[in-house]
């Protein structure tokens, strides 16, 4: 009989040992489960773990990347309307210069454009005036902008216009900035992961070259860009010196010409005379020491007669 109540009572006790161990887990202080969760986390799998659940958390940055590169990929290639980069160059001659420059300017401002140079000059050896301008103008507008500055002009010497498709350059340089940028990303998170003092300035100083990198494509696409909304036009147009302009180099205007060299010498010669004050002050101070003893020389020969 004690032999079995003996044997009964340990089986109680061993079974109360085992519910104290399994919810021993279950009432641990919240800073305690906390870390229990992290090691669980943080620790490998055992060797002999499940291959398929341990293939994915192996990959799972690379897969990540790999998606986020094909879907910027995706989104770029999606973006194929067509880069065309449009300029022309036209000389023309017109019987009015200020007409046309006006009309030029004018249509210029209407469509939204603006001028780069404007710039007058004056050939007396082919004998014309010539402007030159260089304007940027919305691609939608171009053939309008060509139309307003070949409706100026009296006689075309040279028109021409180059049209370039720059689709498959544009698409090069964001696909390379959206590589950069994800590469940036990927030294970022490794910046957040490292601990050692060289491994954070090695990455420093690759997340450096990535972001000058990313600002020289940046700066390149954005060229790229303006190059495709704002098409260029270099316009020259010039005028003959009629018989009117001519006669402004005639005996009236050679006149004028003499008279306002004659006007400038005079000033030359003013200031130059006034520069010459001491010479001067001393040149007047001898004239009146010679005329005092003249008087002298002169009072005492009269003495001496008498």
């Amino acid at each position: 009989m004690k032999r079995l109540l003996f044997i009964a009572v340990l089986f109680i006790a061993l079974a109360a040992c085992k519910d104290k161990d399994a919810n021993s887990v279950k009432f641990l202080p919240p800073a305690y489960k906390a870390d229990a969760e992290v090691r669980e986390k943080v620790l490998p799998p055992p060797p002999n773990a499940d291959a398929n659940a341990s293939g994915p958390v192996g990959n799972a940055d690379d897969a990540t990347s790999e998606d986020n590169a094909n879907a910027n990929q995706n989104s770029t290639v999606a973006d194929t309307s067509k880069k065309i980069v449009k300029d022309a160059t036209i000389v023309f001659e017109t019987n009015d210069l200020l007409a046309a420059r006006a009309k030029i300017l004018g249509s210029l401002k209407k469509y939204g454009g603006y001028a780069d140079e404007d710039n007058q000059t004056t050939n007396s050896d082919s004998n014309r005036v010539e402007y030159e301008l260089k304007v940027h103008i919305p691609s939608k507008y171009f053939d309008l902008m060509l139309n307003t500055a070949s409706s100026a002009a009296d006689k075309i010497d040279s028109k021409s216009i180059t049209i370039t498709d720059s689709t498959t350059h544009f698409i090069d340089i964001t696909t390379r900035l959206n590589n950069k940028k994800l590469l940036e990303k990927h030294y970022q998170e490794l910046l957040g992961k490292a601990t050692k003092i060289s491994d954070l300035l090695e990455i420093e100083n690759k997340l450096n070259e990535i972001r000058s990198d990313i600002e020289s494509t940046q700066g390149q696409l954005n060229y790229l860009n303006k190059q495709v909304a704002y098409s260029s036009l270099d316009i020259t147009f010039y005028a003959r010196h009629n018989a009117r302009v001519n006669s402004t180099a005639g005996f009236g205007y050679k006149i004028k010409k003499a008279l306002g060299h004659g006007w400038r010498r005079l000033q030359n010669l003013f200031f130059g005379f006034i520069g010459l004050w001491p010479y001067i002050i001393l040149l007047l101070l001898a004239c009146w020491l010679v005329k005092k003893w003249l008087k002298r020389r002169k009072a005492r020969r009269r003495l001496l007669d008498q």
